[in-house]
């Protein structure tokens, strides 16, 4: 089923966080946790990580992230420290940036930063993953712009305005339902769908102009030219894919990583 939901400017997603720590030397972590893999990016040193997201307690293998939510808070805490604990400089507190699902909200942002405890943050800073993916091919985003993300078991339609969250939609498929037959239209279908929602509920023009400058395609689902036909075809306008899109996500986190840690202000403004 898909969840649909207008934000405002003052929304959870798009509120401005806490006054960002001045960390110019500290330790920098990016996270990308996704159902499928868990990418992470370090300072100094780029992406040391991209592995199955999966933990194991006992004698079975368990998935601590389903459907883009943090089922099993625990379980993720245990794999970040099974993953990141012996990679990260000894004796420092890291500067983590989360990306985060822009529909499940405040629930998201609150589990992510519990599991993220185990690595001794100094600081935790989460961002809408449509704007880490904006940010990561360096999109202007003084213009609306539609963001389609489609991930493995999640598919998130975005609007951004100035870079905060107009509009969302959802829906719990991904790359990983593509193996039945038809599914690749079934997907399909549900984003053409979203974004005709969104247009129809949009009082100005916004979805539209974002339509007609192209919509970013970023995700596994974007390595699959089949998918990327049907969308063309489905909503008659422009679509970019975005270079390397399944690390799109990962890779602007780590642009808002590098720009937090470099930033001179101790008086509590956020960047812009």
């Amino acid at each position: 089923m898909t969840v649909l939901r207008r934000f405002r400017s003052d929304s959870p997603a798009g509120h401005r966080h806490r006054p960002w720590p001045s960390c110019r030397h500290c330790c920098g972590l990016a996270l990308d946790l996704g159902s499928a893999r868990t990418r992470a990016w370090l300072a100094g040193r780029g992406m040391i990580l991209d592995v199955p997201t999966i933990t194991f307690p006992g004698a079975g293998a368990v998935y601590p992230i389903q459907r883009g939510a943090i089922v099993d808070v625990p379980g993720t805490a245990r794999m970040l420290d099974r993953l990141l604990s012996h990679r990260l400089p000894r004796l420092t507190r890291p500067l983590v940036v989360v990306t985060a699902p822009v529909l499940d909200g405040p629930a998201y942002r609150e589990r992510a930063r519990t599991a993220v405890e185990v690595l001794r943050p100094r600081a935790v800073l989460t961002v809408p993953t449509a704007r880490a993916i904006a940010l990561a091919v360096g999109a202007d985003l003084s213009l609306p712009l539609l963001v389609v993300d489609v991930g493995a078991h999640l598919t998130e339609v975005v609007l951004l305005l100035d870079g905060l969250v107009f509009d969302a939609r959802r829906t719990a498929l991904g790359t990983a339902d593509l193996a039945g037959a038809g599914a690749t239209a079934e997907i399909s279908e549900a984003i053409t769908t979203m974004i005709t929602s969104m247009l129809r509920q949009d009082r100005t023009s916004l979805t539209a102009e974002a339509l007609t400058r192209g919509a970013l395609l970023a995700g596994g689902g974007a390595l699959r030219p089949d998918l990327t036909r049907r969308l063309i075809g489905g909503t008659h306008a422009p679509l970019r894919a975005v270079p390397a899109p399944h690390t799109a996500a990962i890779r602007g986190a780590a642009k808002i990583l590098q720009a937090a840690r470099g930033h001179p202000s101790t008086s509590g403004t956020s960047p812009p």
